[in-house]
């Protein structure tokens, strides 16, 4: 498959490009600065594009595109441009990075997720609209819980919301587990339009 994946420079980008690079796949790699993207293969493409910059985004994406992404940032409204340049670009699937515990996640996390809007902040509501533009257009949102950089589970799963933990700030799961999630739905849809949960086990 062509792949374009967005904000490749960052450590989820990164995973979700080498995995795809791994599984025989090409790869279209979006950062704002190309460079910064700690990657070369002969199947990789870098390209800069800025999720603020729309025209950016529509120039690499089109009609048979399926953008992975690996967006995340600090700063409020980041997120939104983001989905919403992507869906613009009217791609043939989206496949993208929320938290779980937020939107439509947030009633089956339960009491604990509650921590988050201390943590997000003005963030939060970014993150919902984000994740419901991408909803609304068909894609698939991943609800990841608390990422971090250990290797792949050798026990993941991928599960609806239906069958959702309570939240937990221990019970991380890597990138590495996520992008592998990600990559198994751009290969073979089972969450269209829906909330998917990448799980270490």
């Amino acid at each position: 498959m062509n792949l374009i994946v967005l904000a490749a420079s960052g450590r989820t980008g990164l995973a979700l490009a080498t995995q795809a690079l791994r599984r025989g796949h090409t790869v279209t790699a979006i950062a704002r600065d190309p460079e910064r993207i700690a990657l070369d293969h002969p199947n990789l493409r870098k390209v800069a594009g800025d999720v603020t910059d729309p025209a950016s985004i529509a120039a690499v994406v089109d009609a048979d595109s399926v953008v992975l992404s690996g967006l995340g940032t600090d700063v409020a409204g980041v997120l939104s441009d983001g989905a919403k340049a992507v869906v613009a670009a009217a791609p043939k699937r989206i496949i993208w990075l929320g938290a779980y515990g937020t939107g439509a996640s947030a009633e089956v996390a339960g009491e604990g997720a509650a921590v988050l809007g201390k943590f997000l902040g003005d963030r939060l509501p970014d993150k919902i609209a984000a994740d419901n533009a991408v909803l609304a257009a068909g894609g698939t949102v991943f609800h990841a819980g608390v990422l971090s950089d250990e290797p792949e589970s050798p026990d993941r799963r991928t599960a609806g919301l239906d069958a959702g933990p309570p939240f937990d700030l221990g019970a991380q799961v890597s990138r590495e587990t996520v992008a592998a999630a990600m990559l198994d739905e751009a290969e073979n849809p089972r969450f269209p339009g829906a909330v998917a949960l990448p799980l270490a086990h």
